[in-house]
């Protein structure tokens, strides 16, 4: 099972993500962890992405796609994989085709989480976090015994910087310009799957397995 999580920041691809990678025993393959596992190691690929990423550059297309490609080779992938973060581009979307195709394999699924903006907007900006013992909180949806103190150490929490109205639209607007374009790559290729996001975490999941499930 080959999949790709496509959805906005907010939209709970992380919960999903681990849910799916257990449920199917696929691993979950975020670029993120991708650049610092090759950066720690220092291999080649790492060593380049520094570079970029040091002085605050993107990086580039072909380097990310050449250390996505090295991660899919590997053999806990041989029976499927669940990419997040990659691809973000249909250039790179590209990519993964002609390489899954060289070695005889394709996408499955491209499943899309779908949430409007308002609702993300209401969910991130909600956010709250202890700087002392981690805990994170929801001024509408979780919040604390207390108004402004953490229920486990009594600190004060706090917004992260992050989490500000202003940053969180931005977010929003990057991720829809880049992300419009790949979902009609994929849908033209008839491999996208949207999922209301607005729906509680065990509802989602089980519309992800039912459509998985019924793809098999």
């Amino acid at each position: 099972m080959k999949m790709i999580l496509l959805g906005p920041p907010g939209a709970g691809k992380g919960t999903q993500a681990k849910l799916i990678s257990e449920r199917y025993s696929i691993p979950h393959i975020s670029t993120g962890d991708i650049f610092r596992k090759n950066i720690s190691q220092k291999t080649s690929l790492g060593i380049k992405a520094k570079e970029y990423i040091d002085k605050g550059q993107l990086v580039p297309d072909e380097l990310t796609i050449d250390i996505v490609n090295d991660r899919l080779a590997e053999q806990d992938c041989k029976n499927g994989f669940l990419l997040d973060g990659f691809p973000r581009t249909v250039k790179q979307a590209e990519a993964l085709e002609d390489f899954l195709r060289k070695n005889n394999q394709k996408i499955d699924t491209a499943l899309l989480i779908n949430v409007p903006s308002e609702f993300i907007l209401e969910r991130m900006t909600g956010r709250r976090v202890c700087p002392s013992c981690g805990a994170s909180y929801h001024i509408k949806f979780n919040p604390p015994k207390s108004e402004e103190k953490c229920d486990a150490c009594g600190s004060d929490i706090v917004q992260r910087k992050d989490d500000t109205e202003e940053t969180v639209k931005d977010r929003i607007d990057v991720y829809e310009k880049q992300t419009q374009p790949l979902a009609d790559y994929y849908k033209s290729k008839d491999q996208l799957f949207v999922v209301d996001g607005t729906q509680s975490i065990d509802e989602v999941f089980e519309t992800i397995c039912r459509h998985m499930e019924s793809e098999k």
